[in-house]
């Protein structure tokens, strides 16, 4: 079963599922990215600079065999260079051997010390993390643009930006983002979020669509119920619900089987799911199961209902 793709507002066509390189060890991560391109008929891997796992991914990608052209590949500009995009681009480029990347992201909304005392996470004496808020968030999305016009990039988007933070770079955008990539599932659908995003031709991508390592999601009762329904897998269920929903969905995996299942299963379940079983998961979260997993402790509003 081939993974569809969808259309960006840029123009260019994107798989609504890919494999997620977060938390992949390195000596993981180059087996299981050559494994999801050449077995399991992936065309999307997502990856970031702030993940310190690129070359490894770049491994995985030559060593699959996989024409570039066939490969949507995405990484994500880092904190500590919002006021040196080209340079952080470059080092990815680099890092995964290619000439060009098929989009790039702003990983956080947070613009950090670019002359701090860790070129990562620059810390304040008191241990916040070294936040520039002297740095407007219009001048990345400038960069960014350039990106564009120079061909480094086909598309552009942001990822982990509430409707606050999209609303100080979109008035004086060139080019609208082409998705906010999001922690997004049925314990944290952002609905409203969602809604916004779509208003502005922004799609919605989902990060940990699956929770996170040891989760409740994969026994949620509701979703048990349906897989069983159905004949699926609970995670099918739970990334087959994103995709219907019109959700980009990035599972992360390194074991083959569980790669292969993610890759085919979703679809089937986008395919089964029936508009009241959608409506019963997007109820969930309301219903007092609203939880997210994944909070870094920035000592700034990033505008997010249900953070903290």
């Amino acid at each position: 079963m081939s993974i569809p793709s969808v259309k960006l507002n840029s123009g260019h066509e994107i798989p609504i599922l890919g494999l997620g390189t977060w938390q992949s060890k390195p000596e993981e991560v180059t087996t299981a990215v050559a494994y999801a391109l050449k077995e399991a008929g992936v065309r999307h891997i997502d990856c970031a600079f702030g993940y310190g796992n690129e070359k490894d991914v770049g491994a995985g990608i030559a060593a699959s065999g996989v024409p570039r052209s066939e490969i949507f590949v995405t990484s994500k500009l880092w904190g500590t260079w919002h006021s040196r995009v080209e340079q952080c681009l470059d080092q990815t480029l680099a890092n995964l051997g290619v000439d060009y990347l098929d989009m790039y992201l702003v990983h956080w909304p947070v613009p950090m010390n670019p002359n701090g005392n860790h070129p990562f996470i620059p810390l304040l004496p008191d241990g916040k993390r070294d936040v520039d808020h002297s740095w407007d968030l219009k001048d990345t999305w400038k960069q960014m643009e350039e990106m564009v016009k120079k061909g480094k990039v086909r598309t552009i988007g942001v990822s982990n930006f509430s409707e606050m933070n999209l609303e100080k770079i979109l008035p004086t955008a060139k080019i609208i983002p082409a998705v906010d990539q999001l922690e997004l599932h049925i314990y944290n659908p952002q609905h409203k979020l969602l809604a916004y995003l779509r208003s502005k031709g922004i799609r919605p991508q989902a990060y940990s669509p699956l929770g996170s390592s040891g989760s409740p999601l994969v026994t949620d009762d509701t979703v048990v119920e349906l897989a069983t329904k159905y004949g699926l897998q609970p995670t099918d269920v739970l990334i087959g619900y994103l995709l219907a929903k019109d959700v980009i969905s990035l599972p992360k995996s390194v074991t083959p089987a569980r790669i292969k299942a993610n890759a085919t299963g979703p679809i089937d379940a986008m395919q089964k799911l029936q508009p009241d079983d959608i409506a019963a998961l997007d109820a969930l979260a309301a219903a007092g199961k609203q939880k997210r997993f994944i909070m870094p402790p920035w000592p700034v509003d990033l505008g997010f209902e249900n953070w903290g």
